[in-house]
């Protein structure tokens, strides 16, 4: 249920109501846009329909939201929600990141290689798995703590806020020590221990989509997280599984208008693993962009050839650079800009360091 206030109500009022129904045993969910203050009830669903809303000092209209997924609903909240990674990141705005740099971290010297080749571009955010969930057991699994490590001196002397993946809840606190953003992967999107832990934190969350999850399966799995006080989460399209076998997956871009339609949480697109292959990501990338995505997510390497991981997907920083050139035309065509950061910001984060 959703209880729309009036835009003239009281403090006073707003506490009554939740006040009156947190006594009944339910929850209750504030968002505040710039026209109105809506409060999502969750609970018993008898229980809740009894409550004669309208008859609550300040309350303009109540009303059921009939989808399963009630705080991710766009009717919840009609606005975009915006959210601030660092100082210079808002995701969900006019501007769309590049969230860049290897699948796994592999070593302190070229992880500042790729960094600096990124920082060189203006590439405002670091991604890197510290923790690799591989399909073989006997594939390159990640340094752990130790690529952490890496990725925060990579941060504090670039200003480069830091993206990697959480697998499993008893590492969550390792790595919320570390990373600006948290990311639950494919494979987790449904690990309902693991949402439950991450909606406990208040850090920013990629939210991957499993690659069979349907997009009500997904949004479910965001609605993990918004339930348990998490509101900074990130919702990422990275391909599905279909019988093509020329891609890695099916990326799915359909899903991107969708969601934005369906939920108020900003949608951003990983062509890198939807396609497991480089020649195609810059043109999906413009696809991506001129659908709405709110940033991309793309795997950088300098020597792609000596990966440890999905070298075959990984760009080189001269062949992101050609991307930048391809993608920033169609941003501006449909009103937006690629975020890039300057010469300036550049200057601040290394007199910062010294």
């Amino acid at each position: 249920m959703i209880v729309v206030m009036k835009p003239e109500h009281t403090e006073q009022d707003l506490r009554q109501l939740v006040s009156h129904v947190e006594k009944l045993g339910l929850r209750t969910h504030l968002s505040r846009g710039e026209r109105r203050t809506i409060v999502g009830i969750i609970g018993e669903r008898d229980l809740i329909q009894e409550i004669p809303f309208t008859s609550f000092p300040g309350v303009e209209a109540a009303h059921p939201i009939l989808q399963p997924y009630k705080l991710v609903n766009r009717e919840f909240k009609e606005e975009d929600t915006k959210i601030r990674i660092g100082e210079h990141v808002e995701l969900g705005g006019r501007a769309i990141p590049i969230i860049a740099g290897p699948c796994a971290v592999e070593g302190r010297e070229v992880l500042d290689e790729i960094a600096d080749a990124l920082h060189a571009l203006g590439i405002p955010m670091l991604r890197g798995g510290a923790f690799k969930p591989r399909t073989s057991p006997y594939s390159f699994q990640g340094l752990g703590e130790l690529a952490l490590k890496y990725m925060s001196d990579v941060r504090s002397r670039t200003g480069m806020p830091v993206v990697t993946e959480v697998m499993d809840p008893r590492d969550l606190l390792l790595v919320y020590k570390y990373a600006d953003v948290l990311q639950i992967g494919t494979r987790n999107m449904q690990n309902f221990k693991l949402l439950t832990e991450v909606g406990q934190v208040d850090k920013p969350v990629i939210l991957k989509r499993g690659m069979a999850a349907t997009i009500k399966e997904f949004l479910m799995s965001a609605e993990y997280i918004l339930s348990h006080g998490n509101d900074k989460v990130i919702l990422c399209e990275r391909g599905i599984r279909t019988f093509e076998t020329e891609t890695r997956n099916t990326l799915d871009l359909s899903a991107v208008p969708l969601l934005k339609k369906l939920s108020h949480l900003p949608v951003i697109v990983d062509p890198s693993h939807a396609l497991g292959r480089t020649d195609l990501i810059p043109a999906m990338a413009c696809a991506a962009v001129a659908a709405g995505a709110d940033a991309l997510m793309l795997e950088v390497h300098v020597r792609p050839h000596e990966a440890l991981s999905d070298g075959s997907q990984s760009l080189t920083p001269a062949a992101l650079q050609a991307l930048l050139d391809r993608v920033e035309p169609v941003a501006q065509a449909v009103g937006r800009t690629i975020l890039r950061t300057t010469a300036e910001h550049h200057a601040q984060v290394a007199e910062t360091a010294s």
